[in-house]
């Protein structure tokens, strides 16, 4: 790729590009639902900041690059497709000279949007795209929502981000019962004891990590997230 043939627009549009894109990642992939969860099981364990933070965020991303590979596959295939069957008049091939263009560049953006879009309209529910929809038929320009449909990503983008939070915390109330009934267990063995000044959380996380472990939590859970997109 020759580097000269980037412009100043093309180069202003990659870095913004290059900002958006921890946005980007969050919102239309699946590192939001798994980072979530992988957080509240931390909260559940009550071990406060282990793992921490960089070590949940590593693991949501590895996971979360693992789901999306199929979909990134097919992203490429797309624009390596339309680009090679590219022999239309006017229409651009996105070889080497014309890379560097910003026209070039959303032109390649278009054309890998499709598989984005199947994979946002297969974990999106299809009562939120409704509601959305709705809603920006409602306060859009009234003479441009008769375009809009329940297939574009101002509509499918946030009804698959609430899907995937709820999913998440739905996730999380589940796993946090075993953990909840072992200091409330806890809790009421200390009290018969008579030992009330010493705090139940002291002694019930050494028994809910080893629950944890016994049952491979990590790994059960990893294959669970994982699953949830299959």
């Amino acid at each position: 790729m020759d580097l000269s043939a980037f412009t100043p627009g093309s180069a202003l549009v990659t870095v913004v590009l290059i900002a958006l894109a921890p946005f980007f990642a969050v919102m239309v992939t699946s590192f939001t639902k798994i980072v979530v969860v992988l957080s509240l099981v931390r909260n559940a364990l009550g071990t406060q900041q282990v793992p921490p933070n960089i070590v949940l965020n590593g693991l949501a991303l590895i996971l979360s690059v693992y789901v999306m590979y199929p979909t990134i596959q097919k992203m490429q295939d797309a624009v390596a497709t339309s680009s090679a069957s590219s022999t239309m008049p006017g229409e651009e091939r996105l070889d080497d000279q014309t890379l560097g263009s910003s026209g070039s560049i959303f032109s390649a953006a278009d054309k890998a949007k499709e598989p984005l879009r199947e994979f946002l309209l297969k974990h999106s529910d299809i009562r939120e795209r409704a509601f959305f929809l709705k809603t920006q038929q409602r306060i859009g320009d009234p003479a441009k929502v008769g375009e809009i449909t329940d297939r574009d990503f101002i509509v499918i983008i946030p009804a698959f981000v609430v899907k995937e939070l709820t999913a998440a915390f739905e996730i999380g109330f589940m796993l946090f019962l075993p953990f909840l009934i072992i200091d409330l267990v806890i809790s009421n063995i200390l009290l018969a004891m008579g030992m009330m000044m010493l705090s139940p959380v002291t002694i019930s996380l050494p028994f809910k990590i080893l629950l944890f472990v016994l049952v491979e939590g990590w790994v059960k859970l990893s294959h669970g997230l994982v699953l949830s997109y299959a």
